[in-house]
């Protein structure tokens, strides 16, 4: 049996779902008694402030965008992410190292940029180290914490993203554009409109917009939907709050213009996506390479700063959505879709299937399992005295070489 070693981190709902997507990709493909895999949350594995990066992360996007772009901004450049990341693995070595000493594998796929580098780290102290992958999953704007240049290979989902990787002194053939990994079952489960309509339970014939706040619910979803509402659109509204329950019973509370769904946190997207004709969503990669597998339109209502500017610009150059920043925009934009007719989003909507990669996720798994199968990696051990030469001073206080 071959063990494959998934690092994450629950910062943001996409990382957890491009590693489930290739981890039911490679049980879809050679069986639950042939591969072993296991996801780690590495930021829980170390120190505080960064074992709570998963609060943090959800508390800063949702309080404090501006301050989240600042930060964005200083670390993304090389020298940065450098003092960044030695800094993460010199506090965390040997949390780091036996995290990976108590979960062996034969290859190693990293989906979280910031890990990835303190991880190689953990990896290279060893003798030997199993293959590393990383998989990225931020569609065009890329941070430079992802391209480790000593792993063995890198999965990007854009050209973009593999034009800065190449501009970052990644060695090209390392480097391979599959798309975003999205779950198989997603694929699997879309359905002809009429068919999903019935069995959501909603209007076969009128037109239905799909809020969408994430896996956490965030955003200025309530105020996007009352926005909405009070157009008096000849519509149907369905709100999807995943896991915020207070947003959830508001909306429920409140009084609607139009047949309206809440929903709290859903399993069947790909249904619901399948039944709607307009998607109103923040751009976060994982929803967006969705939409594109069920062709469906996108209003893109939110942006984090950075990280998903460049999600904005691939959408509304390639004309499969609209960029609208404030609830009063959306709700502008929604009424001038619907007035344009159905012809006019639907176009955008094979403007935005034609982006789809689906096969991105088994992509991605076979490389795994070929990886899986090659030999442990031997890491080059350098002389003690080369070490104290190069670095003085952390070496003879006992602290773990940068790398």
């Amino acid at each position: 049996m071959k063990r494959v070693l998934l690092l994450l981190s629950d910062t943001g709902g996409g990382h957890r779902a491009a590693a489930e997507a290739i981890r039911a990709a490679l049980y879809l493909l050679y069986g639950e008694d042939a591969v072993a895999v296991t996801l780690v949350d590495v930021f829980r594995q170390i120190r505080f402030p960064l074992n709570r990066a998963p609060e943090l992360y959800h508390w800063m996007i949702q309080n404090s965008q501006t301050t989240w772009g600042i930060g964005y901004r200083l670390l993304n450049i090389q020298s940065s992410t450098r003092l960044f990341t030695q800094g993460v693995y010199q506090m965390n070595h040997r949390r780091l190292r036996e995290m990976i000493q108590t979960r062996p594998a034969d290859v190693v796929v990293s989906v979280h940029s910031v890990i990835t580098r303190p991880a190689m780290a953990a990896f290279r102290a060893l003798p030997r180290r199993p293959p590393f992958i990383t998989v990225v999953t931020d569609l065009v704007s890329t941070p430079t914490f992802w391209y480790e240049q000593r792993v063995e290979h890198c999965f990007v989902p854009t050209q973009a993203a593999y034009d800065r990787g190449v501009g970052l002194d990644m060695k090209p053939e390392k480097m391979e554009i599959v798309g975003l990994p999205v779950h198989p079952q997603f694929g699997a489960a879309l359905q002809p409109k009429e068919i999903a309509r019935r069995e959501l339970g909603w209007e076969a014939t009128t037109p239905v917009i799909l809020l969408v706040a994430g896996s956490e619910g965030m955003g200025a979803l309530l105020e996007t939907a009352r926005a909405i509402n009070e157009q008096r659109l000849p519509c149907q509204l369905a709100i999807v709050t995943g896991r915020n329950v207070a947003l959830k019973q508001r909306l429920e509370a409140a009084e609607w213009n139009q047949p309206t769904y809440i929903y709290g946190f859903v399993t069947d997207m790909s249904l619901k996506m399948s039944a709607a004709d307009i998607l109103v969503t923040k751009a976060g990669p994982a929803t967006i390479s969705e939409a594109c597998l069920a062709g469906l339109p996108m209003i893109l209502c939110d942006a984090i700063p950075g990280q998903e500017t460049g999600n904005v610009h691939y959408v509304v150059e390639n004309n499969a959505g609209v960029f609208a920043p404030n609830p009063v925009q959306v709700a502008q934009m929604a009424r001038a879709w619907l007035e344009q007719g159905p012809a006019y989003w639907r176009e955008r909507g094979e403007n935005a299937r034609r982006l789809a990669r689906p096969n991105a996720a088994e992509d991605i798994a076979r490389a795994v399992w070929r990886y899986a199968h090659y030999p442990p990696i031997v890491n080059e051990q350098r002389h003690w005295l080369a070490d104290l030469a190069k670095i003085p001073l952390l070496v003879r206080r006992g602290l773990p070489r940068p790398y």
